[in-house]
């Protein structure tokens, strides 16, 4: 059975940081695009950020860059993404998202993991 799980959700306050990861099972991912997106309550799922199957290629959302990183460890089958100077608009449910296109589409994405909460307090 293929998953892909998240961890290091949490509350933080505004200003602060947090690292997300996502270890996938079931199968290798390392050839394939890794991605994060968010979904707010009542919006709909959007696009943070992705890393290519070789990790040279990433590609930021314009309201996370600067401020977010995206790694990979393909011999962990784990997806990283530091996100710094949090702001209350970054409050949503972070997913990670495997697929073969390096690119911000949700549709292209075939495989989820069940989300972590991100909280940032004023």
């Amino acid at each position: 059975q293929v998953q892909l799980v998240e961890s290091g959700g949490g509350l933080v306050q505004a200003g602060g940081s947090l690292r997300l990861s996502c270890s996938a099972s079931g199968r290798t991912f390392s050839s394939d695009a890794l991605g994060w997106f968010r979904q707010a309550p009542a919006k709909e799922r959007e696009f943070v950020a992705v890393i290519s199957w070789y990790g040279g290629n990433t590609a930021y959302a314009d309201s996370v860059k600067g401020r977010f990183t995206i790694s990979r460890d393909n011999a962990k089958n784990t997806v990283y993404l530091q996100m710094n100077s949090l702001d209350p608009a970054d409050t949503a449910v972070y997913y990670c998202s495997a697929g073969s296109l390096t690119t911000n589409w949700v549709s292209a994405y075939a495989y989820w993991g069940q989300g972590t909460q991100v909280t940032v307090s004023s």
